[in-house]
């Protein structure tokens, strides 16, 4: 197993502030930010990845972690799923950002104006995406309030990742991505 050492000899609270830093340089900004030249390429292709922190967020196409927190190739292990629900799937996938890369930090990253959640609210959805729904829906019980359900919705699934995965070191925070402005609130 890796130590959380690895992703640049950074600690949980070091990239809890790089993430807050680069979301106020998002804020007034119209590129991104984050490196993404030939070089970094090049570095990472030689050298491998090394993010500083896991980001599990939502699907949704207005939602882009890189640009959020002003990140370029290879700074963040991102798994996106609609609802940002947690599934054994996106489990896994932290365990072995965390495992084998050394990600010292999991961020549940929910939105405003979710499509999921709202769909949980109205009361879910057929097929496949019920399944989604179902999940979202024994988070929220019957808050109707579309903010207060998706801040129910990720305190469920920073829970699910405490109370599944026992990786000494991994810190796991919520948060909510406000799409009308561009601010991260990070949860207690």
């Amino acid at each position: 197993m890796a130590h959380l050492e690895d992703a640049k000899g950074i600690s949980a609270d070091e990239a809890l502030e790089k993430l807050k830093q680069g979301n106020k340089t998002y804020l007034n900004a119209s590129t991104n930010s984050g490196d993404i030249s030939p070089a970094i390429r090049t570095e990472t292709t030689a050298n491998g990845q090394h993010p500083y922190a896991i980001i599990i967020t939502c699907s949704d196409s207005r939602v882009i972690p890189e640009s959020i927190f002003s990140a370029g190739i290879g700074e963040l292990f991102v798994i996106r799923v609609a609802g940002n629900i947690m599934g054994d799937h996106q489990l896994g996938s932290i365990e072995y950002a965390a495992e084998h890369l050394g990600c010292p930090l999991a961020v549940v990253l929910g939105h405003t104006h979710c499509g999921a959640v709202g769909a949980a609210i109205e009361g879910g959805a057929e097929g496949f995406i019920g399944s989604i729904t179902q999940d979202i829906k024994a988070a929220i019980g019957d808050e109707t309030d579309g903010y207060k359900a998706s801040c129910l919705n990720t305190h469920h699934n920073v829970e699910r990742i405490q109370n599944s995965l026992h990786i000494p070191g991994l810190e796991t925070v919520g948060a909510i991505y406000h799409i009308e402005d561009g601010h991260v609130e990070f949860l207690k």
